[in-house]
């Protein structure tokens, strides 16, 4: 291994997204953290002067170095999700640059889901508006552990202490009551590099880390410390040679907490036990695994296990039910109604559903609840009641982001019709009740 490869090994992963109002900066911020980290490849650079100077600018636009698409940079806005791979001697990144009109909030969402920290950008001349607010609810509800408020624009008043820290204040107070167990507030000018990588002369007050300091520690952990262990089965390893004629091995990813041999675990949904034998990493034979290394896992019965099954811990397994309470943010255009047929994809497992209710709609504009909505259109984010048509292991979304989320998906075209999020996060638990489908699908 060399060196270089030695240090990527060793430097741990942070999935990050970018969400704030239209023209706030999130682009240009991008594309500046991009540029002073030395990332933007000569060729791509040379574009974006190119098409700067194209449109009368003097200094390179950097916003255009995420806004990919022609509509985008037509338009100076993003629209589509944009996400960028970066890396600095201490950390890799993958950042996600979601757009910030309304009608695009499904893209934030996208972005948003496997983040583990969410920057939301304020413009410092108009405080936190509608637009902050909603993207700040968003990440509440994915329960993205760490947000950021970016008060960028700095250099428009003047770098001025009172309006960063009253612009701080209010999204803090606003955040607080989402359940945001904590905000870290920078002040920062996109356009000028002040606070992005370099600390700023002009903002002597400001004694707090610059935004690549912060990205560069914050502990990234999705799940809480300790959290029960979860492996949801892709694929079962039977190679049947002359040199192992017996070997037997369920791969896939652990998704939370860690596997060790000599453990006692539960196949679910069958409920099966028995006990892990062997961890296979990378050709190598370990005794402990933890989430989120791939790995294969030996056991010492030979059980019936499949694709889409789960293996956790005999202890402190998730519960199983084919009614699901959740959450779910309606990405396709296609609205969603009671009595819709769907096929639900939780972790490796794809099985039918029937939405039996949708029992109210979120507006992220003031938090209120609107009952018995009816449908859900493309960006409404609501609560819904689903019968599937096996028992699914579906720990709450607050529990564990990765075995708390599932798909929607349309059984006619497989397009994806919603993100969904297990759990009752404002409504009452569901009747469980049977379901019979006219169209022939029981439940």
């Amino acid at each position: 291994m060399t060196s270089t490869t030695a240090q990527k090994a060793s430097t741990t992963l942070l999935r990050f997204a970018t969400a704030g109002s239209v023209d706030d900066g999130k682009s240009t911020l991008v594309g500046r953290l991009l540029h002073d980290v030395k990332s933007v490849p000569v060729d791509q650079l040379a574009a974006v002067e190119q098409a700067s100077r194209n449109r009368g600018q003097n200094v390179p636009d950097l916003a255009l170095l995420t806004d990919g698409l022609r509509a985008e940079r037509e338009q100076g806005i993003t629209i589509d999700v944009a996400y960028r791979y970066f890396a600095t001697a201490r950390r890799r990144f993958i950042l996600a640059d979601t757009p910030g009109h309304v009608q695009y909030t499904r893209n934030m969402v996208t972005g948003a889901s496997t983040a583990d920290l969410t920057v939301v950008l304020v413009d410092a001349r108009n405080g936190v508006v509608e637009q902050t607010r909603r993207h700040a609810a968003v990440a509440a509800l994915l329960r993205v552990p760490n947000v950021v408020l970016a008060v960028n624009k700095m250099d428009l008043v003047g770098h001025a202490e009172e309006t960063f820290a009253a612009i701080a204040d209010d999204f803090t107070a606003y955040a607080a009551k989402l359940g945001v167990p904590a905000v870290t507030a920078i002040p920062i000018s996109a356009l000028n590099g002040d606070n992005v990588v370099e600390p700023s002369p002009r903002m002597e007050w400001y004694a707090g880390p610059t935004m690549l300091e912060h990205l560069e520690t914050v502990l990234p952990g999705h799940e809480p410390a300790g959290h029960p262990a979860r492996f949801p089965v892709q694929y079962v390893i039977r190679p049947q040679t002359p040199e192992h004629p017996d070997y037997r091995a369920y791969a896939g990813q652990i998704t939370a907490g860690s596997f060790s041999v000599g453990q006692k675990i539960v196949v679910l949904p069958s409920h099966r036990t028995t006990t892990v034998t062997g961890i296979d990493l990378l050709g190598e034979d370990v005794g402990t695994a933890r989430s989120p290394q791939s790995v294969s896992l030996r056991l010492a019965h030979q059980l019936d296990v499949s694709r889409g099954d789960l293996i956790a811990p005999v202890t402190c397994a998730p519960p199983v039910s084919q009614d699901v309470v959740a959450t779910i943010c309606q990405v396709a255009d296609r609205p969603l109604t009671p009595d819709a047929r769907v096929l639900l994809k939780h972790g490796t497992r794809v099985v039918k559903a029937i939405v039996t209710d949708i029992p109210s709609r979120l507006s992220l504009d003031d938090l209120s609840l609107h009952p018995a909505p009816g449908s859900l259109v493309a960006n409404d984010i609501g609560q819904v009641v689903i019968r599937t048509a096996e028992a699914l292991p579906i720990d709450d979304y607050a529990d564990c982001r990765r075995t708390g989320s599932f798909l929607l998906i349309d059984p006619a075209d497989g397009n994806t019709l919603a993100a969904g999020m297990a759990g009752p996060a404002f409504a009452a638990q569901a009747a469980a009740v049977p379901v019979r489908d006219e169209e022939g699908w029981d439940f």
